[in-house]
């Protein structure tokens, strides 16, 4: 008897093929969208973005941070500085933007890393306030009004306005498909099976040889990085940032939480299910003003209560679908 084992399923298959057509399709957007159009993609790609790599910090590492808009907007005042004083070309400043996060989350990891569960999530919110008024010192960039894109920086990126929206709206598809397919690839690796164990139980991942520290610090740092380099887009987008809108917690910590718990937390396709309800619900009850953020509220609530594993948890659970297969199974064939 042959013994196989695989992760793929017919589902999964077709859904690849599905999103391979999606990515071509969107990637011709710039021809068939219009500048509206793709202001709200590029938003959208980047709250996925967000949302996946909060869901990879707090549903596979545990680390249940409130604070990811530190990075946030320090990838944004990064691209800014690169590119006013030192002439970078912001295209360029994206991933230098990313490597700064980067660097600079190993000693932000150092102190927080010493704080559990509750007192994590309030540390990492602090170190967050800590930036936001640190970077309103900043007279350079502004101080604490702020600061915009130089009309000699703008152009740099493209001739034409159509150009320079196109070519940011490529950047954005690219990053974001980059997040998550290396998401998807980091949890299929051997760190996925140790992050798994992380989450089941700690205590038990140790015993088995699982180096904690490291694991949670590499899954911090690239969040971090990704973070910074979506914060950096956000803002060349934008064509101008302050110490506010960088290190807004309700931008890109409340809402990003909302779509990881909505979606699904410990899932792939959950940031990306919980994106596209959110985006729904907002431009349908925008127009409402409080109202909306209450029935973002109620839902949420609903969510947890009824579907604890969020909408694509729920689907998942109940019909076996996964887009982004990473289970083993086994599969027997012959005669035994």
């Amino acid at each position: 008897m042959a013994i196989t084992v695989h992760r793929a399923t017919r589902f999964s298959q077709g859904a690849g093929v599905m999103l391979v057509l999606l990515l071509a399709v969107l990637a011709a957007a710039p021809w068939w969208a219009g500048r509206a159009d793709l202001r709200l993609m590029i938003e959208i790609f980047a709250y996925i973005g967000l949302a996946s790599l909060w869901n990879l910090l707090a549903g596979y590492a545990g680390l249940v941070s409130v604070g990811q808009h530190a990075f946030v907007g320090l990838g944004g005042y990064v691209l800014f500085a690169l590119a006013i004083f030192v002439g970078i070309n912001p295209l360029f400043a994206i991933p230098l933007a990313g490597l700064v996060a980067a660097i600079a989350a190993v000693p932000a990891a150092f102190l927080l890393f010493r704080l559990r569960g509750a007192y994590f999530a309030i540390g990492s919110w602090v170190l967050a306030e800590v930036a936001r008024l640190g970077f309103a010192q900043v007279s350079a960039l502004g101080g604490g009004s702020g600061s915009s894109l130089p009309v000699e920086v703008v152009r740099s990126i493209a001739d034409g306005r159509s150009a320079r929206e196109a070519v940011t709206y490529w950047a954005a598809l690219a990053l974001v498909t980059l997040i998550v397919g290396l998401i998807y690839l980091l949890l299929r690796s051997r760190l996925g099976l140790a992050l798994t164990a992380i989450r089941d139980s700690e205590q038990a991942s140790q015993s088995l040889g699982v180096r904690i520290g490291r694991v949670k610090l590499l899954v911090y740092v690239v969040a971090a990085a990704g973070a910074a380099m979506l914060g950096a887009l956000i803002f060349l987008t934008k064509l101008r940032i302050s110490p506010e809108a960088a290190f807004s917690v309700n931008d890109w910590t409340a809402f990003v939480i909302f779509i990881a718990v909505i979606g699904g937390v410990g899932r792939i396709e959950g940031p990306i299910i919980g994106t596209l309800i959110f985006f729904v619900l907002r431009e349908t009850l925008a127009d409402y003003g409080a109202v909306y953020l209450i029935a973002l509220g109620v839902i949420a609530i609903l969510i947890m209560l009824f579907a604890r594993r969020g909408v694509w948890g729920y689907l998942a659970d109940r019909f076996g679908l996964e887009i982004f297969p990473l289970r083993r199974r086994v599969k027997r064939s012959g005669n035994p």
